[in-house]
């Protein structure tokens, strides 16, 4: 097979077939690993000018306000902390999840999000419905982890090296 037969499958396979684009790409790529590494035949020519596979074009699924205010409505304690801070900051779930007492700025309605996407840092806003609700969680899990540091437990994971750079920052 050449170049002609190579276009003419996958121009087959996007026409007829109505494969997906990663499908026809797939294809192309085992076509031209199996000449290049398996023949080992330099000489072929074989680029193809194929009629290649659209990708669909997906339109996101975006709940009404009224949608959303049902849906946290129907949560209730951290859940729902967390839900109002992932609706009203933009925040991803690994962000939320991640975030330290440090990181929230009551003052200046501000989150810091420490490496996120791209291992960059980055500031949003803390929403005014979440700040109250966000105080009276710390205040329980601060009461919380007192009790824990008592009974000799209430460590938590460091990142990096920073538990042989300060050793009892896991109990602070």
């Amino acid at each position: 097979m050449g170049a002609p037969e190579i276009e003419a499958f996958l121009t087959y396979l996007a026409i007829e077939r109505k494969v997906a684009a990663s499908t026809q790409n797939q294809a192309l790529s085992a076509l031209l690993f199996l000449y290049r590494y398996v023949l080992i035949d330099p000489s072929r020519d074989l680029t193809v000018n194929a009629v290649r596979a659209k990708r669909r074009k997906r339109m996101p699924t975006v709940l009404t306000k009224e949608e959303v205010g049902k849906v946290l409505g129907c949560m209730a304690g951290v859940q729902q902390l967390k839900a109002n801070l992932l609706y009203g900051s933009g925040l991803r779930l690994m962000e939320c999840l991640r975030l330290r007492v440090k990181d929230i700025d009551f003052h200046r309605r501000q989150i810091l999000v420490r490496d996120s996407k791209g291992f960059k840092d980055q500031v949003t806003m803390l929403p005014d419905c979440v700040a109250s609700s966000m105080r009276d969680h710390m205040r329980g899990v601060r009461l919380l982890h007192e009790r824990y540091l008592a009974k000799g437990f209430g460590s938590v994971e460091l990142p990096y090296a920073l538990v042989i750079k300060y050793p009892t920052a896991d109990r602070e």
